[in-house]
């Protein structure tokens, strides 16, 4: 459930099930466009949709994060992934703060994008269309259709 904060900007909070973020621990910011009638409604779906992401689409988040580590190009440059026993381990060295809603309708399907940071010096990201891994990366926004 969110708790909308400014609800003329399509602003609220949410608690997360799984993700943390590394300021307010479960607790993280959703955006919606407060110019479409339902915002309020496809922002909940999303946040539903985000809190009950099934582990083996986690998984692959997780997956995609080692790998955007691994690539890194030097952002921080005494950053060293260590080894994982887990492909879970990696959320021990990023985190997510942002929940984008990607709906302009009630009709639309479930769509969003999260934002958060690795320790490795980068903003990171994933998008979630319909409970499937669109993308996962730096350029995360670029993969929206209704940015706001």
């Amino acid at each position: 459930m969110i708790r909308w904060l400014q609800q003329e900007d399509g602003e609220g909070r949410f608690n997360s099930r799984f993700f943390r973020n590394d300021e307010r621990g479960d607790e993280f910011i959703v955006y919606a466009n407060s110019d479409d009638s339902d915002f309020m409604e496809n922002a909940e779906k999303c946040v539903d949709s985000f809190n009950n992401l099934s582990e083996l689409v986690i998984n692959e988040i997780c997956q995609k994060l080692i790998g955007c580590a691994q690539e890194v190009d030097g952002l921080d440059e005494e950053f060293e992934l260590p080894a994982l026993h887990s492909p879970f381990d990696i959320l021990n060295y990023c985190w997510f703060m942002v929940l984008y809603v990607d709906m302009e309708s009630v009709g639309d399907e479930i769509a969003y994008a999260v934002e958060g940071e690795g320790e490795w010096g980068e903003n990171i990201g994933f998008v979630i269309k319909n409970d499937s891994v669109i993308y996962v990366g730096v350029d995360y926004l670029d993969y929206m259709k209704n940015a706001h």
